[in-house]
């Protein structure tokens, strides 16, 4: 937000100097950003007369004019300027005069001559008086200028801009209004608010409005104002108050329209009355609907998009554009003049869907005082007929839900503002404060039940109220002391598995965290993910940024490549994050999962002991140590084929329920296409599936000898470890306190397809020492159980 100090200075009354009034925004919260002189320091220029132009006799595109300098003297000058004509009052340095040049230096005019005619002096463009970066010509002053004025005098040009950042729940601060109201409160100054009086109406015409979407446009006015002089100039004082805020002059209509946008902060709209077919409809847009833009660019409208409609099509995008084949015109002599409240959460992120970036979804997207409409109207229609004329038709003012207006009460503690600020504040303070902020209140026993003014949309709970206190008061006036709190003890979860010990279980192994973009390149998600349902980025903030991540695997694989190509040949990452995918329904979803990444030697450099590359089960040693936190769950690891991953070195992991995550080597394929010479591996968990462990229990330890018996089985290639272990399972001998694999063989000896194992089974009793014969039930229900489920066979 632009803000001229001359223009701020007509809402306020402070003996105070500009350096004062932007060390108080920015310590309030409104950063000055900058800020600029709105001309260089030029001396010697007056407002000129051009009384003649000729051709210049040896060059084709040189003026010789003679101008009138308001002094009793006419002056030949040489122009070259496209713009220049008899009877135009523009900008003359004359003989003396002194331009600043953007290096640092300075030009000083003097008599001179252009292809052998002479030249007393020199017609100027604003950009040479250094009010704009460039200019099409020369800087056309109204008729009614004073000849021989000091035109920096004239046109008020010893002035600042200041500029602001206005925060995202301060879209109060994006008029003059709203930084003449801050200054004032935080200055404690009078605040003066130029009276709009009401207009009155010469005739009965209205425009009917009919809100469809209530939803979204809870508030429209609109006004009907004929026969005005479309050709009528927009006032000098209008037109560098315009400039000064950043935006150009087009006619008088459209001007005063952004003037209201500038002083007031209400986006306004003035339609040519004469396009409009049958009425105004609030609604959404019907997918399909075109709408040529006020830029000349044809929008494809969808159904989420909130339009203005006549009775026949779209002619505006509500609260963000107007449509070209409706807008105010040079011949424009009837107008509908629009003024309306639209809902930031309908507008939010609509214009940036469409490419466009407009001051009206700026401030709608923030949010706009429900109550300016009526207001805004009438100071437009004010401006309207003092600058074009024109007969004003009646105010039709459409709420169709009238809460908007409702002001919602907050109550305000004497102890919460003293617990929050750890500063005691006293009534006659607050209350001066709350009325400051134009606040309505009454004080009760609990505190004060206080009623934000409407254009405070950002004041909802107490701590708003308490930071505007803070704000006001000065926060460096709050001393920087540790104060004394009572304290709160959270239990924690003893079963929760907390992030934090992953974390620092991966860092003992040697990863390093990293965090990386979720915004991802669509070419290397597709390669990643080929079947996943992207969130594909509407506004990208560069073409390789294009999708949300389904796997993290994107982000860690670039930043492994990045290390290898700097000589960093053993690289262990992980990373906590979330993942991107669409439901069946298309609504955007996200997961926290864990991912790693390791390659090069498994020990650092040293001489202990001999190194060589990681392999896959060196990552799945540090997955298991991972999964071993969540206590009570078990995890199974099986082949399965994913587009990531090497098809001989690519496992699943597993619960009995849920498919928890992959690990595998790095498909060679990706590997070529990212350029890198060594083997990665790399594994993600879905952490929403490992966040609960189950305590550990006491178990007391049998007083009698355990038995072991060991068997030697013939099983299927493709059985896997874990079916083995399901089936001595399911056998639920109490006896049989633990089983394991220890041994796998194929070769001679083994016929073809198939391959040796040898399972180590421990039987034990707690009440007394098991007998031969119990011994050989056991064993024979477990190869039983074997045999069923596998097809395992004795050697």
């Amino acid at each position: 937000m632009k803000v001229s100090e001359k223009w701020l200075r007509e809402w306020i009354d402070t003996p105070q100097t500009l350096d004062a009034i932007a060390d108080k925004l920015t310590m309030s919260g409104c950063e000055v950003e900058a800020r600029d002189p709105v001309a260089t320091a030029f001396t010697g220029i007056v407002v000129g007369h051009v009384l003649e132009r000729e051709k210049h006799p040896d060059a084709d595109k040189l003026s010789v004019c003679k101008v009138d300098n308001g002094q009793g003297e006419t002056l030949q000058i040489v122009c070259g300027a496209q713009n220049v004509r008899a009877g135009i009052k523009v900008p003359l340095a004359l003989i003396g005069a002194v331009l600043p040049l953007p290096d640092g230096k300075e030009l000083k005019i003097k008599k001179g001559k252009l292809r052998g005619v002479e030249s007393f002096g020199m017609l100027c463009s604003s950009t040479e008086l250094g009010m704009s970066d460039k200019s099409d010509g020369l800087l056309e002053l109204p008729q009614d200028a004073p000849v021989g004025a000091d035109i920096r005098n004239y046109l008020k040009l010893d002035d600042e801009v200041i500029e602001l950042a206005i925060t995202a729940n301060r879209g109060d601060c994006m008029s003059m209004i709203g930084v003449a109201r801050e200054t004032a409160l935080v200055m404690d100054v009078p605040l003066h608010v130029p009276e709009i009086p009401a207009q009155a109406a010469h005739h009965d015409d209205a425009f009917p409005v009919d809100i469809q979407a209530a939803d979204a446009c809870p508030r429209y006015a609109g006004r009907i104002i004929r026969n005005i002089n479309p050709q009528a100039p927009t006032p000098v004082w209008m037109q560098e108050k315009l400039r000064r805020a950043g935006i150009r002059s087009i006619s008088a209509t459209v001007d005063v329209t952004n003037y209201v946008l500038l002083e007031l902060g209400q986006p306004m709209h003035a339609f040519d009355l004469d396009t409009l077919q049958g009425g105004i409809v609030v609604r959404y847009a019907r997918d399909g609907e075109t709408l040529v833009m006020l830029d000349g660019q044809t929008a494809t409208l969808r159904s989420d998009t909130l339009v203005i409609a006549d009775a026949a099509k779209p002619v505006a995008m509500a609260g963000i554009m107007g449509g070209e084949p409706t807008c105010v015109t040079a011949s424009t002599r009837n107008v509908f003049l629009e003024s309306a409240h639209f809902r930031p959460a309908k507008i939010m992120g609509k214009a940036r869907s469409y490419g466009l970036q407009t001051d009206s979804a700026a401030r709608f997207e923030r949010g706009v005082d429900p109550d300016m409409p009526f207001k805004a109207m009438e100071r437009a229609t004010q401006l309207i007929v003092e600058i074009c004329g024109g007969e004003v038709g009646p105010l039709v003012d459409t709420c169709a839900d009238a809460s908007v207006l409702e002001r919602k009460s907050i109550l305000l503690r004497p102890e919460r503002i003293r617990r929050v600020l750890g500063v005691v504040m006293d009534d006659a303070g607050v209350e001066g404060v709350l009325a400051r902020l134009n606040c309505e209140f009454s004080k009760s026993d609990a505190g004060w039940q206080v009623q934000a003014p409407l254009a405070r949309f950002d004041l909802t709970i107490e701590e708003d109220l308490i930071e505007e206190l803070a704000r006001v008061r000065g926060y460096d006036s709050i001393p920087a002391e540790l104060r004394a709190r009572a304290p709160r003890i959270a239990q924690p979860s003893e079963t929760a598995v907390g992030q934090g010990r992953l974390r620092n279980l991966l860092v003992a192994r040697g990863y390093q965290e990293a965090v990386t973009f979720s915004f991802v390149d669509p070419k290397m998600e597709l390669t990643l993910a080929p079947t996943a349902d992207n969130i594909t980025l509407a506004n990208p903030i560069s073409a390789d940024l294009g999708v949300m991540r389904s796997t993290l695997w994107s982000g860690l694989l670039r930043s492994v490549a990045y290390n290898l190509n700097r000589q960093q040949y053993r690289v262990r990452l992980f990373e906590i994050g979330p993942a991107f995918h669409q439901d069946a329904d298309g609504k955007p979803q996200q997961r926290t999962m864990l991912s790693g990444m390791i390659t090069g030697n498994l020990y650092p450099e040293q001489w202990g002991q001999a190194n060589r590359p990681v392999d896959f089960y060196d990552l799945k040693g540090d997955v298991e140590a991972l999964l071993e936190q969540v206590t009570g769950t078990q995890f199974y690891f099986a082949p399965v084929a994913h587009a990531a991953l090497h098809p001989g070195q690519s496992a699943e992991i597993m619960t009995q329920r849920d498919v928890v995550g992959w690990m595998g080597a790095l498909h060679p394929r990706i590997e070529e296409k990212l350029g890198l010479e060594q083997p990665v591996y790399l594994f993600e968990v879905d952490l929403g599936l490992l966040t609960q462990r189950t305590l550990p229990k006491y178990q007391a330890i049998s007083r009698f000898p355990a038995i072991r018996r060991d068997l030697a089985l013939l099983v299927k290639q493709d059985v896997l470890a874990v079916a083995l272990e399901n089936a001595v399972k399911k056998t639920a001998i109490p006896q049989l306190v633990s089983y394991y694999l220890f041994d796998v063989y194929s070769g001679k000896g083994i016929p073809d397809g198939q391959k040796s194992v040898a399972l180590s089974l421990i039987l034990q009793d707690f009440s007394r020492t098991l007998e031969e014969a119990e011994i050989n039930r056991i064993v024979d229900a477990v190869i039983a159980s074997l045999q069923k489920e596998v097809g395992a066979v004795l050697r």
